[in-house]
């Protein structure tokens, strides 16, 4: 039998099914449980109405209506094909009680579905990642979550479905993570709302807390990084304002894992309405404000279709700050023209009487609750808890010397990544040096032996060598994100970033796109103004990132061997060079509205714990290597098949042999396009597999370049042989200069098809073809020019 969950709503006539879960909230859920609508009773549909709504169940021996709009709200389990021959008692009416069908029920009403909420910086994926055991990124600046993540797992009795939402500050309707998180809210009626604040700033976080409360949902807070506010000396009565909030609340510190046993509990209680502290309260915004909401929230009540999904007072509070998304859903109803004209009246009263806009007058109600509310629960500190970070601020953000540190921890980072990371590199590439050996002597000569050491081992094998290289880069943006760096960094660029037409906060996703552009491009949703999303979106390609990485560390150790560091930083430079005059482009000629006001939380400066650094470079690894093993696996052997094939003599993988192959031929199509930029077929083919993914270049020159003389045991590492490589009149094939044109093309051309692909989804396939044919095309002037410009030297 299936298990099919389906709505009440949706069940034909004639069919039976069980009850599951029923959703909604307040009167409407308690109506319902009352009326029998209780897991494991059966249900059978009699009849739709002729106008199909409302429509006849049977239920307890007896036979009650329902709107269609109520149905929809009652999760079921369609039980129709049963066989009653199966059941203990065919007869029966009541509870279903077929062994098999409970199992099933009892897995789904023991589900809970709960959804993180909270502010960013606020430790709320770091309780994620503590409370399933899974590794998703921490980072300590907002935007790091930009979608939702979601994960299962036990907990006692219970199967706990954890739904890590963006941080946002409020559920208005000001960014795209408020509506995100607002609608989950309001359409997939979580079971529970984990709300997670930060103890060491608790009148900010608490103002999201209050939109939480007016939604009538049932809540559980986790006070996080509680030891903080220990440290500052302060002290909290977190029960005593559990009891004000109407919801428990339990100190945590997530990236210890203190508390978090103790919060999941607490989910479980509350979900089974075993808490005595759980309760919906109505935060009094004064007697004016309070007169307006129930005028509102009068004309909004008779439309039960409507108040079934939403607590009728949060929507008559939305409708008096005139938010747009809630007039958008109140549209449908049949007395919205009253609703709005009600509304509208009670606007012009408020903000006459108080001159401030609606909004604005609830959001100083708001905070002046949260202000009551900790005055009879929190007792501030004796320490500056913000004293470290203002004294690390006076140096790291200075008007001279910030600029100066951020350039210096970059060169670092870069001069770490070579010096650090040659030495295990140089262990694995003699290590994929001795297995290539290895087989070649061991197996004997013929198409299968050439397919592993000059195909598989060359290819893969070339990219491998370099996963210590990108680890150490991960390494240090880990380090910028969990330290609270990261929003130092857009702080001291938001003056030049202002000047090519973008917020501050865009250099956060530009940042990210060092290591992989793919969830930088997804990080542009943190930016408020669609303009400023769209021109980050386009210049994030030009951002070197990890990908990139083995084809600069393989030239630059090859034609640059005293000036790596300086060589790589330039690379990075001049991708950011070609990002910043990319955004003045595309101001000027396609987007002239101004910038948006510069607002962002600079977080006080956090230790990071080495747990968080090593599964971001763990993840980092995972992915790098699932890559190899999948995609570059795969381009390895073709390039390898294209250049095997046409093979007339076994065990000449010679030039001649490479330049008549099928890949030859390919080559030699395109290169009178590259040639006027030095390059040569064999590097027109790595261009074109590199389309897939940057680190196919290496793969594939480590293929194309690995054959010799007739005879010639060539054991020589990709870097040694690149030197050797002569033309047809025997000169160097590449020189510095050719190395450095052939770096910048694979800097600046096609990003990869992962990062189209992003860029289709959050923009259209406009912008991801424009993407496409602009970087390609630069691509091609740039190391057209610094060739021809370069030979002239």
């Amino acid at each position: 039998m299936e298990n099919r969950f389906l709505r009440l709503a949706d069940i034909p006539t004639g069919n039976e099914c069980v009850v599951v879960k029923v959703h909604g909230h307040g009167s409407f859920r308690n109506r319902i449980v009352e009326m029998g609508f209780v897991k494991g009773e059966k249900i059978t549909v009699i009849k739709n109405a002729p106008l199909r709504d409302p429509i006849e169940y049977k239920l307890m021996d007896g036979h009650i209506s329902l709107r269609r709009s109520e149905a929809e709200l009652i999760e079921v389990m369609d039980i129709t094909d049963y066989s009653p021959a199966c059941s203990k008692d065919a007869s029966y009416n009541g509870t279903f009680l077929d062994e098999t069908v409970k199992n099933v029920i009892q897995e789904k009403t023991n589900t809970i579905e709960v959804a993180l909420v909270g502010n960013p910086n606020c430790g709320k994926t770091s309780f994620f990642n503590r409370a399933t055991g899974l590794r998703e990124h921490v980072g300590n600046y907002s935007g790091v979550t930009v979608d939702a993540k979601e994960a299962v797992f036990k907990h006692r009795d219970y199967t706990i479905n954890l739904i890590d939402l963006p941080g946002t500050y409020s559920i208005t309707e000001y960014t795209p993570e408020e509506i995100f998180v607002r609608t989950y809210i309001t359409d997939r009626h979580p079971d529970i709302v984990l709300n997670i604040v930060d103890a060491s700033n608790l009148e900010r976080n608490l103002f999201l807390t209050t939109q939480l409360i007016d939604m009538n949902i049932k809540v559980v807070m986790a006070l996080n990084m509680y030891d903080e506010l220990a440290k500052e000396g302060a002290t909290l009565d977190y029960q005593y304002l559990g009891k004000l909030l109407g919801f428990p609340i339990i100190p945590t510190t997530a990236c210890s894992g203190r508390g978090i046993e103790g919060v999941l509990d607490k989910i479980i209680e509350v979900f089974e309405d075993k808490n005595e502290l759980s309760r919906h309260i109505h935060i009094n915004y004064g007697t004016d404000i309070e007169a307006a909401i129930d005028k509102v929230k009068e004309t909004i009540a008779p439309n039960k279709a409507i108040t079934d999904k939403f607590a009728p007072r949060y929507l008559a509070i939305k409708m008096i700050e005139n938010d747009s998304l809630t007039k958008k859903i109140l549209t449908q109803l049949p007395n919205y023209k009253q609703i709005e004209e009600t509304a509208q009246k009670c606007i012009a009263f408020l903000e006459k009487e108080y001159k401030e806009d609606t909004c604005t007058i609830i959001t100083n109600a708001k905070y002046g609750f949260i202000r009551g509310a900790l005055k009879e629960t929190y007792i501030v500190g004796d320490r500056d808890k913000r004293q470290l970070t203002n004294a690390i601020d006076t140096v790291l953000t200075h008007q001279w010397l910030g600029f100066p540190v951020l350039i210096l921890f970059m060169w670092v980072m870069f001069q770490a990544t070579f010096s650090l990371g040659s030495y295990p590199m140089d262990w694995i590439q003699e290590g994929v040096d001795g297995l290539g050996n290895w087989i070649a002597g061991s197996m004997p000569a013929g198409p299968l032996t050439d397919l592993l050491v000059d195909g598989i081992i060359a290819g893969v094998g070339g990219v491998i060598v370099f996963l210590p290289n990108i680890l150490i880069l991960f390494f240090f943006i880990s380090l910028m994100e969990d330290t609270g760096y990261m929003a130092r960094a857009a702080f001291l660029m938001d003056r030049m970033m202002h000047k090519i037409g973008l917020h501050g906060k865009s250099f956060i996703p530009l940042l990210i796109g060092f290591g992989c552009n793919v969830p930088a491009i997804m990080a542009t949703r943190t930016l408020e103004s669609r303009r400023e999303r769209l021109i980050t979106m386009l210049i994030i390609p030009f951002m070197s990132c990890s990908a990139r990485l083995p084809v600069y560390i393989l030239l630059v150790s090859a034609f640059f061997p005293s000036q790596q560091g300086l060589v790589l930083l330039s690379l990075y430079l001049v991708g950011i060079t070609v990002a910043i005059l990319t955004a003045i482009v595309l101001k000027k000629v396609l987007f002239h509205k101004a910038t948006d006001p510069f607002v962002m939380e600079l977080p006080p400066y956090r230790m990071p714990t080495m747990r968080n650094t090593a599964f971001h470079m763990w993840e980092k690894a995972g992915q790098y290597l699932k890559k190899m093993g999948t995609i570059i696996l795969f381009a390895s052997i073709l390039i390898w098949a294209l250049g095997y094939f046409p093979h007339t003599e076994y065990g000449k993988q010679s030039a001649e042999q490479m330049e008549n192959s099928y890949i030859g031929r390919i080559g030699k199509t395109v290169e009178p396009v590259i040639a006027p930029l030095g390059f040569d077929w064999k590097m027109g083919v790595s261009i074109i597999t590199g389309l897939a993914a940057k680190e196919i270049v290496v793969s594939s020159m480590g293929i194309l370049y690995h054959a010799g003389s007739e005879g010639e045991v060539d054991t020589q590492n990709l870097a040694e042989k690149l030197q050797k490589q002569t033309n047809a009149e025997g000169k160097p094939l590449f020189t510095p200069l050719i190395a450095f044109g052939f770096m910048l093309f694979i800097l600046i051309y096609f990003p990869c098809m992962a990062v189209i692909a992003a860029i289709r989804k959050e923009a259209g396939w406009k912008w991801a073809f424009f993407t496409i044919f602009y970087t390609t095309g630069l691509a091609w002037i740039i190391a057209f020019c610094v060739y021809q410009i370069g030979r002239l030297w």
